[in-house]
């Protein structure tokens, strides 16, 4: 990649910011992109990261849904990845907090490729949410080979985002002319647990952690999670640049466990806190959830109790991605938040 520049939209990210650290740390050129410079908790932490050798970070401003600071922030790049979007599961409105700042914005960030006319390899951060059904066999495996068009606004409007900019980007790369073609490939992260790098980073996939963390549940829902390391989905977003088959399908899968058991891994690595681990039988489980706001009787079904497995071979194969232990990854995830006192 030598001095080529890349563009990593959504920096200020959980995903985001490590894949722009795992790019400094090899030494490369990288434009970050983030909602708003001023704000200290979007880019403190990117400017406080160890740039290696011939390295170097430009922060600049950008409006996913503003199609001219877009169009800027891809000016002169070699390389795209775009890990910006929405990490919200439900919403009052999950047209316009979900499921349009995947679409809107990925539509934006192509045509800004398009426009750029320097830009030559492209990864697109998607999710297993992208393929999961809205039923499926428990114990069932999935690969890359499925797809999640029967996702609904009502029912799933995070997985309904994810696939529908995932269908944009192929849909696009699809129809380009031979001569305009350059390399696609889309990541497709499950839970991504490890280090935080911010206090923004909290949301999202470590909710589940921070639930525990802060005792918001006196009994856990036996909840089978699907987890890989974030500083493994960042290498696996760096490594599609150069490997890789030329619009992939990627799965970014470590392991699964149950929630119950996270909680009695880190209860016993941080003995000195209480931590929930009694896990509630499935049927009161579902009565819990008829009553929760952020969640619904048709999810707790669906998820609760229910298995379900992932194959993460291709990463492995054409990636030569090696992922990072379950209990590693868990127990990474915590020192962050204590030391910052994100508590």
């Amino acid at each position: 990649m030598g001095a080529d520049l890349v563009v990593v939209t959504g920096a200020s990210g959980y995903i985001g910011s490590h894949v722009v650290s795992n790019l400094l740390s090899k030494g490369k050129n990288v434009r970050a992109t983030v909602r708003d410079v001023n704000d200290l908790e979007r880019v403190e932490h990117l400017k406080n990261l160890k740039i290696e050798e011939n390295g170097s970070l430009e922060i600049v401003e950008m409006d996913l849904f503003d199609s001219k600071s877009v169009d800027s922030a891809m000016t002169g790049a070699t390389d795209v990845i775009h890990t910006a979007a929405a990490v919200i599961v439900r919403s009052k409105n999950p047209q316009a907090k979900i499921v349009d700042p995947s679409v809107i914005g990925t539509k934006n960030v192509i045509s800004a490729i398009e426009k750029s006319g320097t830009i030559e390899r492209f990864v697109h951060t998607s999710s297993t949410a992208a393929i999961r059904p809205e039923k499926w066999e428990n114990g069932v495996t999935l690969t890359a080979k499925t797809f999640a068009s029967d996702a609904t606004l009502e029912e799933n409007p995070y997985g309904l985002a994810k696939y529908s900019a995932e269908m944009i980007v192929r849909d696009w790369h699809d129809n380009l002319e031979d001569s305009e073609k350059i390399k696609m490939i889309t990541i497709h992260p499950c839970m991504v647990f490890g280090p935080p790098l911010s206090s923004r980073h909290l949301s999202g996939s470590l909710s589940v952690i921070m639930m525990l963390m802060r005792r918001e549940l006196p009994l856990i829902l036996p909840m089978q999670i699907n987890i890989v390391d974030v500083r493994d989905v960042a290498e696996a977003h760096v490594r599609a640049l150069t490997m890789g088959e030329n619009k992939g399908r990627y799965l970014t899968v470590a392991g699964e466990m149950m929630w119950s058991d996270i909680s009695k891994l880190l209860k016993k690595k941080y003995s000195n806190r209480k931590w929930p681990i009694r896990q509630l039988p499935y049927f009161i489980a579902l009565i819990v959830c008829a009553f929760h706001p952020k969640v619904s009787i048709s999810w707790a079904k669906r998820h609760l109790k229910n298995k379900l497995y992932w194959d993460a071979t291709p990463a492995e194969n054409d990636l030569e991605m090696k992922w990072k232990s379950l209990d590693e990854t868990i127990i990474d995830t915590i020192p962050n938040i204590i030391d910052n006192g994100w508590e």
